[in-house]
């Protein structure tokens, strides 16, 4: 369905990676009839590089910004003040050298796009409170499970961001491209416009992605398994362990693997080939042909995703440094 909406036949929402979302037919319409939206995404500044899956977010952000997309940056660093304790001049050091200039490298176009720090737009703040008057505590509980202080603060602040452009620039559909995980945002701030006819906000559209999974077979990459996720930037020698590590859907002797083919299915490696690393289609499905037959053996496909991510960690140092250069120039607002 989404690749007929967005006529995406190749890329992430081609192969599936992404899965679903809520009004998309809304934001197809917008790019169809060439009228104005918004696409907006956030960066959590705390840590010093990012893991690999952080690169989808960037490739939904650059689909929408290529047809037409109004595109919004937020770095959070009240919310890494508030979840993570990061302070937020720390959060604003991180973000400045390093997760704008990495967002850029993998392919958001610095000049498209709107910047800002939550802590220096108060629109946001003030969308954050209005909306704190129309949910009550039994539903904040419900949607997240717990409602600590720290957790508030941020829900509210995110609620905040993603209605933000209908502030800063008309009311007007937007979507915001998030992993399942995020999805509670979403639908609180859906709930929220529900309430408040008087703003005539437009309910806010989301797609998601897939997570990208651990190399150990895990759900999903995480920092907490480091052995098991690749970050960005990541030196050669470090990646390509991880790689040879990697859960494979190989069988037990070479026999069978000639006979029987791969269970690609369960193969990160391969998982890893389909979501990042190559962009032809007709590459991909005669690397998968090989591997189901047989042809190709784990150890093969193991140095073929070596070699891409040699490429791409090649490519990315180059295009971080450049980016880097030019942050300085970047227009914030406040």
């Amino acid at each position: 369905m989404y690749i007929s909406i967005f006529n995406d036949k190749r890329g992430l929402m081609g192969r599936g990676v992404v899965f679903g979302g809520r009004d998309l037919q809304i934001i197809a319409d917008c790019i169809k009839n060439k009228r104005k939206f918004y696409a907006l995404s956030g960066i959590m500044p705390s840590n010093d590089r990012i893991h690999f899956g952080n690169k989808m977010v960037v490739e939904n952000l650059r689909y929408f910004q290529d047809h037409g997309a109004i595109t919004y940056m937020l770095i959070a660093d009240i919310e890494a003040s508030a979840s993570r304790g990061i302070s937020i001049e720390e959060a604003r050091e991180r973000a400045m050298n390093f997760h704008i200039p990495a967002y850029i490298a993998l392919g958001l176009d610095p000049k498209k796009t709107k910047f800002y720090f939550q802590s220096e737009n108060t629109e946001v703040m003030k969308i954050a409170a209005a909306a704190s008057k129309k949910i009550t505590l039994n539903e904040f509980q419900a949607v997240y499970g717990t409602a600590d202080p720290g957790r508030i603060l941020s829900a509210f602040t995110q609620m905040g961001d993603i209605l933000y452009p209908q502030e800063a620039e008309e009311r007007m559909p937007g979507i915001i491209p998030v992993g399942p995980d995020q999805d509670p945002h979403v639908r609180l701030t859906r709930d929220y416009i529900r309430r408040s006819k008087e703003k005539k906000y437009f309910l806010v559209s989301a797609i998601y992605h897939k997570y990208t999974p651990a190399l150990n077979g895990g759900f999903k990459m995480s920092k907490s398994k480091p052995e098991s996720m690749i970050e960005l930037p990541e030196d050669k020698a470090s990646f390509s362990k991880k790689i040879m590590r990697a859960v494979t859907g190989g069988r037990d002797t070479l026999e069978l693997q000639r006979k029987l083919g791969a269970d690609v299915e369960k193969d990160m490696v391969f998982e890893l080939l389909k979501q990042h690393l190559i962009e032809d289609d007709k590459e991909l499905n005669a690397i998968y042909k090989d591997y189901k037959s047989g042809k190709m053996l784990s150890s093969e496909l193991k140095e073929l995703a070596i070699e891409k991510m040699s490429e791409f960690m090649d490519d990315f140092n180059r295009k971080l440094e450049a980016a880097r250069k030019a942050v300085k120039n970047l227009r914030f607002i406040h």
